[in-house]
């Protein structure tokens, strides 16, 4: 098909999913088309892993559920995202807008238009992406010919944790070992202890599930559901909100029942507790186990790249600015601003050792109202400033 053609079927496509669609020659992008003001394209977050996928049809699900579609013919390649069926939060954007260094000037613009992407369950993206495949390659394919025969791997990012979760095949009448590990896997999640899971990670033993399927990817992936039900749970009984608790769970079986490999579904399995444990370890920061301090916590978490004033928060929790403090204080054992400035702290220090991001930009982020007041910030928390502590961590 010839490129003029290309772009016209790209730009029906676009038009009428309300999903941004993109044709590349090579690595030279030619056209584009979004319903949705971007000034700039979360693609290029994801556009190392995409370049991987070289069969004609290809999907990849970014750490935030955001999914890809990829339709590959001759020298050319339409790349259809981001989208994911639940809504995505307006930290999530954030953090994304962050990471893509969308200048503040465009950030209202930016999230705004990640808003109005069109919201598809990822077997939607994925018929749709059958349907173009066959205008641009005439090759008739359907859902389960992607997905049970062989013809594509679902691109998955995984994360760098070794991953120890094995998954033995149960024989008819072998006993279960899953209670005391399933156990002690959920206790590890409730409290929040990624030191605890990383450790047991390491010497996981053999798991021998019960008889759930009569054959094996069947048995690994009912396997999964269970275990990832269990986990939203124990993540909401150690404080995560419900919402995106049930979120992930949802999102994290849809990509399971994708998978055709058994070692993928195995890393998944690692992958999602990993998830859920972190998660309540942010919130569960300092060990504050109260309602009110866990709903401060995840208001904190929500919106971490904001101004945030107490005022804000006691009016997202009904109370009084005074009631609030006054409470906070007897409950956490520490002022509310004092943990706001901690938790934002934190997040600089993860972000100082892990991204390459410059000083400024870190603090804009994380809503600062200028570079210097970050850094005093900083400093006075950790007894360095900024700089120093990026140069200790990172050994230079």
């Amino acid at each position: 098909m010839k490129k003029d053609d290309l772009i016209y079927v790209c730009a029906m496509v676009g038009n009428l999913s309300g999903i941004p669609v993109r044709l590349y020659d090579g690595e030279k992008q030619v056209f584009q088309v979004s319903m949705a003001p971007l000034p700039r394209d979360p693609y290029l977050l994801v556009k190392p892993e995409i370049t991987f996928v070289d069969r004609h049809v290809g999907f990849y699900v970014s750490k935030r559920f955001f999914t890809y579609g990829v339709v590959n013919s001759g020298k050319y390649r339409i790349v259809m995202g981001p989208s994911r069926q639940a809504p995505p939060q307006e930290q999530e954007l954030r953090e994304i807008a962050f990471e893509l260094d969308v200048p503040l000037d465009d950030l209202t613009e930016f999230i705004s238009g990640m808003k109005q992407i069109t919201r598809l369950p990822l077997e939607s993206l994925v018929q749709m992406l059958c349907f173009l495949n066959f205008v641009v390659n005439g090759e008739k394919l359907r859902l389960n010919d992607l997905i049970e025969g062989g013809e594509n791997r679902f691109g998955l990012e995984q994360k760098r944790s070794s991953v120890r979760f094995a998954q033995a095949e149960a024989e008819p009448a072998a006993l279960h070992n899953t209670l005391v590990i399933e156990q002690m896997v959920m206790n590890i999640i409730r409290k929040g202890d990624v030191a605890a899971l990383e450790a047991f990670a390491q010497e996981a033993p053999a798991v021998i599930p019960g008889n759930m399927a009569p054959e094996q990817l069947r048995q690994a992936k009912n396997t999964f559901i269970v275990t990832v039900t269990e986990a939203s749970r124990s993540a909401i009984r150690g404080g995560m909100d419900v919402e995106d608790a049930l979120t992930a769970s949802d999102a994290y079986i849809r990509q399971c029942e994708l998978m055709t490999d058994i070692h993928q579904i195995t890393k998944l399995n690692y992958d999602m507790v990993l998830y859920y444990t972190q998660q309540v370890q942010t919130i569960r920061h300092g060990h504050y186990t109260t309602d009110l301090v866990r709903n401060v916590a995840l208001y904190i978490q929500h919106h971490l790249s904001e101004t945030i004033t107490t005022d804000q928060i006691a009016a997202h929790l009904f109370m009084s600015r005074q009631h609030l403090s006054r409470r906070f204080t007897q409950e956490a054992g520490i002022p509310l601003a004092a943990y706001i400035r901690n938790e934002k702290t934190e997040e600089a220090k993860r972000l100082l050792r892990y991204t390459d991001k410059s000083i400024s930009s870190i603090a804009l982020f994380l809503g600062f109202s200028s570079q210097a007041h970050f850094s005093k910030v900083f400093k006075e928390i950790t007894g360095m400033t900024p700089g120093e502590y990026r140069e200790k961590k990172q050994g230079k």
